[in-house]
């Protein structure tokens, strides 16, 4: 068989025959081909099942899925099994069970061991060898993820509190300085002697705890990075790594995996830290559907994963058909899909291909329900695989240039846990509620990491035309400094409330809010309140309001208020070449376009919403491998409707049906057009 040519993309699902109920390999196989499938994913949960004793192996099943993918000509992605530990492992060393300060987990779930203890890591390094001597010659073997959707589990082992304690000797070096940086001195709790440092557990301290919490991320990176090191020893050249990063769950309804969706940044790792441990970064998304899905996560979280190696990326999981809310209505899967592809994955897999008759996630459904026969989801899965193994090479490796990046923060994230302003808004709340109305205007955005911005200002004064920074509550002077001269520079950004505020140890600057900032936006505040009855524009404002104080800036919105109504709301301020935008508090999704829609016109930014192409029509565009403009035009309704082609000229590749400008483009409900600009069209 020949080598995986990336001419194509990567089309399939998880698979877990030793799950199933009887023997039908050949079947499934024969099913995957038939619906344009072309690659597995396996073994990355079955420790027990490969190594049912300590040091006896048996890879009966991966050497019967391996043979049964090489003779069909597809490909497999093996997973590090070490993410679900088999019990004879806790049964030898009840230590590697985590540890979070209170109590120690006990045997049953998944990801519930101390990633750092040595006797997890000696047994985990002997699986993941034994495992990759057996398959990495193997040459449907394309890759390799390691561990699965990786966080730090809480671990506060005595181990890794004293790995802290060292840490922070690393970083400040005597204690008289720890005391200084983190102002312990509130409430008694400075340190005099190292080997007086309490158990982390106890602590009250937000900016002490943010270390730790900074610290337990860095673990959890050093940990990917550990399997990245044992992985990349067996490897062929042409194979990658890879890992499932997964976002922040909203829950909704019962306290069980199955009420929620993914939603924001992952407050237990740093993707970008940890990214540097895989050659090519994958995700998993999951999403309301029927009458709820909208896109927004499946954009939000490539975005995001693009963004880390700016690159394409691979969904390693998401949903085909699940529990009562992700049964999607007809053309919703085909829609899904295209819609990882528009945000650039160059790879889709389901989790997973067969639903599961026991277990945890019994109901998490896969392509195939329980009676696993053809049903809906399956046949629509299959339409979509036959259309992109016609089209994968006009779709592959989608590259773009965003003029926007939004910043996020892990560091922002904890101190806004740690001094929240309303018990129903989260940091990832106003970070979604940014981002969406982005999305809904159809302006392309990076999701990025404040230390990757922080580097592409080292590289160029002006790396975006537009900066957009929700709850940035912990800068540095530093970074405060890099953002002033991008303003001045011609840059426009755009910031919320509970921004540039405090230090990056948490500690509040103790000048007018927002710290370093006033002159660029024009404005200062040192007061701010519950909103009570204060309106903007007509609408209640809701969880939070900072009482702004205007200088040079101009006022776009005043509070109404009998009391409040002298400080302004929203304001906008003329700084250098630039502009600054502050919005002082939670307004309505179309108060923020307002907002938005008046940056992007000052920021030069090329828009669709001229043409009133908005939400539900979402555009979506890149460079593919061949260096021509596609452009997808999702359509998440249930609702036909036709919109003006805002293109020159355009090519459906899913028809061959070509356009003019102005020309209607008709939409299906839940339809889908994958445009490729003609020689002398033009964006």
């Amino acid at each position: 068989m020949k080598d995986l040519e990336r001419n194509n993309i990567i089309f399939g699902a998880a698979y877990y025959p030793e799950y199933m109920p009887f023997e039908r390999l050949q079947e499934d196989i024969a099913m995957m081909q038939e619906a344009g499938m072309n690659t597995v994913r396996i073994a990355e949960s079955t420790w027990s099942t490969l190594e049912p004793v300590e040091g006896t192996f048996d890879f009966s099943y991966i050497d019967k899925v391996l043979a049964a993918v090489e003779k069909a000509g597809m490909y497999t992605v093996i997973g590090t099994p070490t993410y679900a530990i088999p019990s004879w492992l806790e049964k030898k060393c009840p230590e590697v069970m985590v540890f979070n300060g209170y109590t120690r987990a006990k045997y049953g779930r998944r990801q519930i061991m101390d990633i750092v203890h040595p006797v997890f890591r000696q047994c985990a390094e002997n699986v993941i060898c034994r495992l990759l001597e057996h398959t990495a010659k193997n040459p449907c073997v394309i890759g390799f993820q390691i561990d699965n959707e990786t966080k730090h589990y809480g671990t506060a082992s005595p181990e890794v509190q004293a790995m802290f304690v060292e840490y922070l000797k690393e970083q400040f070096h005597t204690t008289e300085r720890l005391n200084d940086v983190f102002g312990l001195r509130y409430w008694s709790n400075s340190i005099h002697d190292w080997s007086d440092f309490p158990d982390m557990a106890g602590c009250i301290h937000g900016g002490l705890a943010s270390e730790f919490a900074k610290f337990q991320r860095s673990l959890a990176a050093e940990y990917l990075m550990w399997q990245s090191e044992i992985v990349k020893k067996y490897k062929r050249q042409d194979q990658f790594i890879t890992h499932n990063f997964d976002f922040e769950w909203k829950k909704f309804g019962a306290d069980i995996a199955q009420d929620g969706y993914s939603y924001g940044v992952q407050p237990d790792i740093n993707h970008y830290e940890a990214s540097k441990a895989v050659t090519i970064a994958g995700t998993d998304i999951y999403h309301p559907t029927q009458d709820d899905l909208t896109g927004a996560e499946i954009a939000f979280g490539g975005d995001s994963i693009r963004t880390l190696k700016d690159s394409s990326y691979l969904v390693l999981e998401c949903q085909a058909q699940a529990f009562k809310y992700w049964t999607p209505y007809p053309g919703q899967l085909r829609l899904q899909e295209y819609s990882h592809l528009a945000s650039g994955a160059e790879g889709i897999m389901y989790w997973n291909w067969h639903s599961i008759h026991d277990g945890y996630e019994t109901y998490w459904k896969g392509v195939l329900s329980h009676d696993l026969a053809v049903n809906p989801a399956y046949e629509e899965a299959g339409t979509f695989g036959r259309e992109i193994a016609g089209i994968g090479k006009d779709v592959l490796c989608i590259s773009r240039k965003s003029p926007v990046a939004l910043v996020v923060d892990n560091q922002s994230l904890t101190g806004f846990r740690w001094f929240p302003i309303d018990k129903d808004l989260s940091y990832n709340d106003v970070v979604r509620r940014m981002y969406d109305c982005l999305y809904e205007m159809n302006i392309p955005c990076d999701v990025i990491d404040i230390h990757q911005m922080e580097e592409r200002f080292d590289q160029e004064d002006k790396p975006y035309q537009m900066i957009v920074t929700p709850v940035l509550y912990s800068v540095s002077d530093t970074f405060v400094q890099k953002l002033k001269k991008y303003v001045q520079s011609g840059g426009v950004l755009v910031s919320s409330f509970k921004s540039f505020v405090a230090d990056r140890h948490l500690s509040v600057y103790p000048d007018a809010q927002p710290h370093g900032m006033t002159e660029c936006f024009g404005m200062s505040y040192n007061q701010f309140t519950e909103p009570g009855r204060i309106k903007v524009a007509g609408e209640q404002v809701l969880y939070f309001a900072e009482l702004l104080k205007p200088d040079s800036a101009q006022v776009m919105e005043q509070y109404e208020h009998k009391y409040w109504g002298k400080y302004a709301a929203i304001t906008k301020n003329s700084f250098g070449q630039g502009y600054g935008y502050y919005v002082g508090c939670y307004v309505t999704k179309d108060k923020l376009k307002e907002i938005l829609k008046d940056a992007i016109v000052c920021a030069h930014i090329d828009n669709y919403f001229e043409d009133n192409i908005m939400w539900p029509v979402i555009v979506r565009s890149g460079i593919n491998d061949k260096h021509e403009k596609i452009h997808y035009i999702l359509h998440y309704s249930e609702d036909e409707k036709e919109i003006p082609c805002p293109f020159e000229m355009v090519e459906d590749i899913l028809t061959g049906q070509c356009y003019k400008k102005e020309q209607s483009l008709p939409l299906k409900d839940w339809g889908v057009m994958v445009l490729r600009e003609k020689e002398g069209g033009k964006e």
